[in-house]
């Protein structure tokens, strides 16, 4: 059985409140004390999970990044495929909100949009198979619990996937400097996708052409554009404030 590792001791925290089944092993820095480190230590012996003190050389080397001192060792993250997807959308008693990420790459802003989407309550978030980070420990890190909570799909060809969400009435709506029509101005009610675009390039060429809408964020100082994560938080928590209007 395939096996990952998440590490930090948020994500950690968070893994063990909401994933609690999917825990194999704990591993903590030998000598690490604290008031939550030792909450996640008491929990994962209750719940009969094995816990090991190591050298904190030992977690160094198996965690890339800051570990905090605590490392979990679970089962290998559940990514979805298209036909998981159609399941999905046809079990919603509400109208979809989706949000579709166009070759995002790096691991860190592929879990914080997970974890924004997570907050907005998107039900799904979409992804290419090629040209996309990758569900790893870093991403599901920095996601801090998010990626246990909001299916991530992962398509083998994007543009062919809008296409049938544009089929089953779901609004696509692309992001793009150059597009005339504002975020706070368009429409992002009802059945809908977001489609954030790679960091730099923005959206490749098919897939803007399968938008029904462009819009952008209006930006008032001399920076001309934002992280994907952080455009993606403002343009789903303006979907998130018409939708609740």
């Amino acid at each position: 059985m395939s096996e990952d590792i998440v590490f930090g001791l948020h994500a950690v925290q968070s893994l063990m409140e909401r994933q609690q089944d999917q825990v194999r092993e704990i591993q903590v820095q030998r000598g690490r004390k604290g008031g939550r480190i030792e909450d996640v230590i008491e929990q994962a012996k209750a719940a009969g999970i094995d816990v090991r003190f190591v050298d904190k050389a030992r977690l160094d080397r198996q965690a890339d990044g800051v570990h905090q001192g605590i490392l979990a060792r679970v089962s290998a993250a559940t990514v979805h495929r298209e036909h998981d997807l159609d399941d999905l959308l046809d079990k919603l008693d509400e109208p979809p909100f989706l949000l579709v990420l166009d070759g995002v790459t790096d691991p860190h802003n592929l879990g914080a949009c997970l974890r924004t989407a997570d907050a907005a309550g998107v039900h799904a978030v979409i992804v290419p198979k090629d040209k996309s980070a990758s569900l790893n420990a870093t991403a599901r890190k920095v996601a801090c619990g998010a990626a246990d909570n909001v299916p991530l799909v992962q398509v083998t060809n994007l543009a062919r996937c809008l296409k049938s969400l544009q089929e089953r009435g779901i609004w696509i709506t692309g992001t793009a400097g150059e597009s005339s029509g504002n975020v706070y101005q368009a429409n992002l009610k009802g059945p809908m996708a977001l489609v954030m675009g790679a960091e730099g390039k923005g959206m490749r060429r098919l897939t803007r052409e399968h938008c029904d809408a462009l819009v952008f964020i209006p930006m008032a100082g001399s920076v001309s554009s934002l992280n994907v994560s952080v455009a993606t938080g403002v343009c789903l928590f303006e979907a998130v404030r018409q939708r609740n209007s």
